[in-house]
């Protein structure tokens, strides 16, 4: 498997076409051979990340009633706090060893302030999800040059309806306690378009390579780790693969804090491979779907023990 390659976003300009071309083959080249990048430059203010880490910190070492009064209610909420051992990425292990804190749709969506931790949190949280969210439409112009469709072709079925960020924590774990087969993240396909990951330098995450080999992804906070998700590999026909991926327990004494942000389509959006992805030679290898039944489908499925 190649090495994830890293791009610089510093020269993206919509009015410079040269750029927005050099800018799409650097794209199309690492989601079609890894369906992982790493990124710099994207738009995401350092200092106001360091805010997001900085509160998630204070919320995960909260109390498990400070935490509870924030809880997770339903997989169509898909909002709120979740406690160790809630959620199956894979279904066929034992229950991931994470905390997590799941908020969809926060730009324009009204959440009873009761189940926020706080007033200050919604605030920082709506902000930065806002500045992912700029950030990945960068990425659907580029995508949309490299795939011969219209500049706002995957932006325009982008409203946030299921645009979800989420904070990670992976509590530190005795070897003795952690059962056989037990992840701090359950291997996994993502289920959208992309997913933008923050880290700190706390290393975890693996990636699949196409011989099934398992190779670790470098946590440098200077970077924005970003993958391909089922639904651009429908579009794409495969040419972008939805890359299987997890993260280890945290075995050294160290906990782990990240910050995902779900780029997913609206509900309605009907996907189907594009007509640069396909020929007589290459006919159209998945079934058509719409967002909203793929994306419930494989959430529902990470919470099945719940239901």
């Amino acid at each position: 498997m190649p090495s994830i390659p890293t791009i610089d976003f510093s020269s993206y300009d919509v009015g410079d076409p040269a750029a927005l071309d050099a800018l799409a083959l650097s794209v199309d080249d690492a989601l079609s051979s890894v369906g992982f990048m790493t990124v710099r430059n994207l738009g995401v203010d350092r200092a106001q990340l360091g805010a997001v880490f900085d509160a998630a910190q204070a919320f995960f070492g909260g109390t498990p009633e400070d935490k509870q009064r924030s809880a997770y209610s339903t997989a169509a909420d898909n909002f709120g706090y979740q406690c160790s051992g809630d959620e199956h990425l894979d279904p066929t292990a034992p229950a991931d060893l994470k905390e997590t804190f799941t908020m969809r749709d926060v730009g324009r969506r009204g959440v009873d302030e009761t189940r926020w931790p706080s007033r200050a949190f919604a605030e920082l949280m709506r902000t930065f999800y806002a500045a992912c969210l700029e950030g990945a439409f960068r990425l659907m112009h580029v995508m949309a040059l490299a795939l011969d469709a219209e500049p706002d072709f995957f932006r325009r079925c982008h409203h946030g309806e299921n645009v979800t960020m989420r904070l990670l924590h992976y509590p530190a774990y005795d070897l003795a306690t952690v059962a056989p087969r037990q992840l701090g993240a359950g291997a996994h396909t993502d289920y959208g378009l992309l997913t933008l990951l923050f880290q700190q330098d706390i290393p975890g995450l693996e990636v699949q390579d196409a011989d099934d080999a398992w190779l670790p992804v470098a946590a440098d906070p200077g970077r924005i780790v970003i993958n391909s998700g089922d639904l651009l590999q429908v579009w794409t026909n495969g040419r972008y693969r939805s890359t299987p991926h997890r993260v280890q327990p945290q075995l050294d004494g160290r906990s782990r804090q990240s910050i995902a942000v779900f780029i997913d389509p609206d509900s309605a959006t009907e996907v189907s491979a594009l007509p640069s992805c396909t020929s007589a030679d290459n006919p159209p290898r998945f079934e058509p779907t719409t967002a909203g039944a793929h994306l419930q489908s494989r959430i529902e499925a990470s919470h099945r023990a719940r239901q």
